[in-house]
């Protein structure tokens, strides 16, 4: 993969929050720390899509209808795994 030299400028308070992370240990330099918080904003771009998606099928799906909190929790009882199923 390709790389490209950025240049930006941060306030006195984001560059000692960034400096801060890399003194910590977490980060060796500037540019793994910024990589990695591009990395999490598409990770988290890509999920509040998902979920942005999953409502817009919820409110096309039709009618809502009553919900039967004591009928639902017998449909997870019935398919959650036994505790001697989790031993083997």
């Amino acid at each position: 993969m390709g790389t490209v030299r950025k240049t930006i400028t941060l306030t006195d308070q984001q560059h000692a929050w960034v400096k801060a992370r890399i003194d910590g240990g977490g980060y060796a330099n500037d540019s793994e720390l910024i990589r990695d918080l591009i990395r999490r904003e598409q990770e988290r771009t890509v999920s509040v899509e998902s979920i942005r998606q999953a409502l817009i099928e919820g409110e096309n799906g039709g009618e809502p209808q009553e919900f039967d909190p004591e009928g639902f929790k017998l449909r997870m009882a019935e398919h959650r795994p036994t505790p001697a199923a989790d031993a083997t």
